[in-house]
């Protein structure tokens, strides 16, 4: 009788739980308009990035190129920093669907940015942890699509 009632309970704990963070997940508001430019300063106020696709658009569903630029609040170029980028739909609770990476410095600050994509429309967040003699701070761009 005991192990039924652990059982019982367990599987309760579960199915609340997972009902919670899905609830949590789905009424997550987006930010406001003015959270959704393309250039941002960084969490710790470091760098200022702006990110340039290579067409006017984000494109859904097609590996696309971007270029993002660097340079710190003061406004010198970034050439020399380890950047690795993240991130995901929040009110999804899911990641981009391919790994990002910068695969080459392209001078002035700027950086080539190859894997980005896009699965679906709404709120994705790109994030951006940059690290060089500048410091180490976190970028997040705001994406409605």
């Amino acid at each position: 009788m005991r192990s039924l009632i652990r059982s019982t309970l367990a599987a309760l704990t579960v199915a609340t739980t997972a009902t919670l963070m899905t609830g949590c997940m789905m009424f997550m508001k987006p930010p406001a308009a003015s959270e959704f430019g393309r250039t941002r300063v960084g969490m710790a106020g470091v760098y200022r990035a702006t990110i340039t696709p290579a067409g006017d658009t984000i494109p859904q569903g097609v590996l696309q190129q971007w270029t993002l630029h660097l340079e710190t609040v003061a406004g010198a170029p970034v050439d020399s920093a380890t950047v690795t980028i993240d991130g995901g739909m929040p009110q999804h609770g899911h990641g981009l669907p391919t790994k990002p990476l910068v695969t080459t410095v392209l001078g002035n600050g700027d950086h080539l940015v190859e894997g980005m994509k896009f699965n679906m429309g709404g709120w994705w967040v790109v994030k951006f942890r940059i690290a060089s003699a500048a410091g180490a701070d976190t970028v997040i761009f705001n994406l409605k699509l």
